[in-house]
């Protein structure tokens, strides 16, 4: 299990002295990961730290390049100015991919706060099990050698279900069973490498550049449906590795389409866009509408239990915007908010990501920001 999937995301109170020093780098870095400009004495009174362990390990991070000071505080008091600090977020890049698109798998280097630097793809062709990870392993050797500086980790959001060790425990699109990704590019590249399945992915780039709340539900819609989970601020991947796997969840007791998986009515038949352009094919304004408006019921039905037993205060598509954002999501925190208990979920908040279509890749680098830097 790597770091980011055993931690909560942000760091905030002093750990037990096995774990210390890691968790009280994590605690300084991500002090000033949100807002810079920071003096020692400032960072001590937020973490707790005392000013010696701070000053310590400030000293050690702008050793390891991860800090640089930017001179000093405007001071109206006697006395010398305060130093302050700030993360170098130009010391690094991070390799982030997104394999979940059935056409081309994309990717981007991204700097520290985030933001697309360089951007390739790759043109899928069809391709699934070796050539499918062949062309990952491209993509990401094209993207190293765009970088300008040293590359912090790859980041690789996955369809499927992913274990914490990177092992794409099945991924049928891609023809994926038991394909140990991780290792591979780890070994590969001699990097740090992190793969999560992609609306895992996603979640967390809500979290970390969206503005997410730290009880969440994030359901990515595209060739299939699938959710990612933040409870109390940590990912929840469940037993399996397939918590948020709910486009086989089949949706009422009225029938429906024959799903690929075998059975009917799951809320992929109702909700992928493939399946929703097909419905939407030929229809007028009011058909488009009542189309819209049944899959979004469809996914409130799936999402109310999900919703209640958890208490999330809020829910994040991700997707076409122009099939997702009105009817359908109005629907959906309707049927939400019928299906639930108005006093603890009248307000649920649903809401389109922020984001747009490069939510994973930011999820990406989310990931290995947790990993190797402890912030996000």
């Amino acid at each position: 299990m790597t770091a980011w999937e055993r931690r909560t995301l942000r760091p905030s109170t002093k750990v037990l002295p096995e774990h210390a020093r890691e968790h009280n780098r994590s605690l300084v870095l991500q002090s000033l990961y949100r807002d810079g400009g920071r003096s020692r004495a400032d960072i001590a009174r937020e973490t707790g730290l005392t000013r010696v362990t701070v000053s310590a390990l400030v000293s050690e991070l702008i050793a390891d390049g991860l800090l640089i000071e930017l001179g000093q505080r405007e001071e109206s008091r006697p006395g010398k100015p305060a130093t302050l600090l700030d993360l170098d977020r130009r010391a690094f890049v991070i390799v982030g991919l997104d394999l979940s698109e059935h056409t081309r798998f994309t990717g981007a280097l991204l700097d520290l706060d985030g933001t697309v630097v360089a951007r390739d793809e790759v043109a899928l062709e069809g391709a699934t099990g070796d050539a499918a990870e062949a062309k990952v392993i491209a993509l990401a050797s094209r993207l190293i050698a765009l970088a300008d500086r040293p590359v912090l980790g790859i980041g690789v959001g996955s369809p499927g279900v992913v274990d914490l060790d990177g092992v794409v425990l099945s991924a049928p699109n891609l023809g994926w069973a038991g394909r140990s990704l991780r290792a591979t590019l780890h070994d590969r590249f001699a990097l740090p490498v992190v793969v999560a399945n992609d609306a895992n992915a996603a979640v967390l780039a809500e979290h970390s550049f969206g503005g997410a709340d730290s009880d969440t539900m994030l359901v990515k819609i595209g060739h299939g449906v699938g959710a990612g989970l933040l409870v109390g601020g940590t990912p929840l991947f469940g037993s399996r590795f397939a918590a948020g796997e709910i486009g086989h969840v089949v949706v009422g007791t009225d029938g429906g389409a024959v799903c690929a998986c075998g059975k009917r009515g799951c809320l992929e038949t109702w909700l992928s866009i493939p399946n929703l352009i097909d419905r939407l094919e030929g229809a007028d304004a009011r058909d488009r509408d009542r189309t819209l408006r049944a899959a979004g019921e469809r996914l409130g039905i799936a999402l109310a239990p999900v919703v209640g037993a958890l208490d999330l205060g809020e829910v994040i598509l991700s997707g076409p915007t122009e099939l997702l954002d009105g009817p359908l999501a109005a629907a959906t925190v309707e049927t939400l908010r019928q299906r639930t208990m108005a006093e603890f979920h009248g307000d649920l908040v649903l809401r389109m990501t922020t984001l747009g279509q490069d939510i994973v890749l930011r999820g990406a680098a989310a990931m290995v920001l947790s990993g190797q830097l402890g912030v996000s």
